[in-house]
């Protein structure tokens, strides 16, 4: 079937924080925003989903659930196709979402006063987590050259020769710059952090979300030796806009970490997905295929609508390209220094709510992260409320 994705959906009285005024007033000022922020998608998700939900729904019992052999079937079998990667069933780990995963994991792998890597500008709850459990993120700032971010190999190179750092923790597609990391750069992070006993747990939330003319590169299937040293985070939330279902897989290769990672799950009695969840998941991941085949040429027709007008209308803005998410990243230094100040005329100018860049640490300050999976009549009036708010 052919998705229309120019149409607009009202997410209005749906409990949708995105557009919720009271959330909107909370966090930024004022209700009355164009609300492009929060990663979630404004497009309905894939109709095979919602078939499965409303056909789950109408059977009228919603008691304890547990994933059967088609739900790892699906999931195995989809990684198989579109990333070339084997997963075994005996990896699964299931989380209520990646994040939490995240401070689970910092539970079980590391202890109290312990370092982990991080590669600012990142998405801002991985600082947030480090510091909530007690433990000191160490930043290796990702290099900006060109209009181009690379990690500073050298710079990680000496900080894992610190005791005390126990984990890496990598974005992979990055948020918010948008880099889908090549093979070789994960070669070189892999063996480094081999070489000094650092675990890396790699969150590839966006991995299904991959923009024209790049490849996403599963981090435990580089190699055995990378497989015996690194967790893999997915989720269905991103790719098929299932967030608010609250399920994640996380892929553990190694068996001991396995293990005590699940006895973290155990102990915290979260060792089962809910109904709708299971359901909703093994429908995307069967049948959601054409959908997100559609989506991503979306995606890029959008990705060169930004490119355009950025040029045309704001060619003093900078704007570095995503490889992979639905996030732009977008550079209003030569306009605004100040980041204050910046957020102050997005919010009571041009009227949006946007993503500071300051808000994903060092090297963000001066950026706005705009998420652009909606219909492009809001991309673009958007970028037309801003053109005006930096031209006054």
């Amino acid at each position: 079937m052919k998705y229309d994705f120019d149409r607009i959906i009202n997410r209005e009285n749906t409990n949708a924080i995105k557009w919720d005024p009271v959330v909107l007033k909370e966090m930024f000022g004022s209700e009355d925003l164009l609300p492009l922020w929060v990663a979630d998608m404004d497009f309905l998700c894939p109709q095979p989903v919602i078939d499965a939900l409303t056909q789950r729904a109408q059977h009228g019992i919603f008691g304890y659930s547990a994933p059967a052999s088609d739900y790892y079937d699906a999931i195995i079998n989809w990684n198989k196709k579109r990333n070339n990667w084997e997963i075994r069933k005996e990896w699964f780990v299931y989380t209520p979402g990646v994040v939490p995963a995240l401070n689970f994991m910092l539970q079980t792998f590391s202890n109290p006063g312990d370092k982990v890597i991080i590669q600012n500008p990142v998405y801002y709850p991985f600082a947030n987590s480090i510091r909530k459990n007690g433990r000191q993120p160490v930043f290796s700032q990702l290099l900006f050259e060109d209009k181009k971010y690379k990690m500073d190999f050298e710079d990680i190179e000496r900080k894992v020769k610190d005791p005390l750092v126990k984990l890496f923790i990598l974005c992979s597609p990055h948020n918010p710059v948008g880099r889908v990391w090549t093979k070789e750069e994960l070669i070189e992070l892999g063996e480094i952090c081999f070489d000094n006993d650092v675990l890396v747990i790699s969150d590839e939330i966006h991995s299904d979300l991959i923009l024209k003319g790049n490849k996403h590169t599963p981090f435990t299937g580089i190699s055995d030796k990378f497989a015996e040293n690194s967790i893999v985070c997915t989720a269905p939330s991103k790719t098929f806009n299932l967030a608010g279902l609250q399920l994640s897989n996380i892929f553990i290769p190694n068996d001991k970490l396995r293990q005590n990672f699940q006895q973290t799950m155990m102990r915290n009695s979260l060792t089962r997905p809910n109904a709708f969840a299971i359901t909703a998941t093994t429908a995307a991941y069967n049948d959601g295929e054409e959908w997100l085949v559609q989506l991503l040429e979306y995606l890029n027709e959008t990705v060169l609508f930004i490119e355009d007008f950025i040029k045309k209308e704001m060619p003093e803005v900078g704007f570095i390209k995503p490889e992979g998410t639905y996030l732009a990243w977008l550079d209003f230094r030569g306009i605004e220094g100040d980041e204050k100040i910046l957020e102050k005329i997005m919010h009571e100018k041009a009227k949006v709510a946007l993503d500071e860049g300051y808000i994903f640490g060092k090297g963000g300050e001066g950026f706005e992260r705009i998420n652009f999976a909606c219909p492009r009549s809001l991309v673009d009036k958007t970028l037309r409320r801003i053109k005006t708010a930096i031209t006054r």
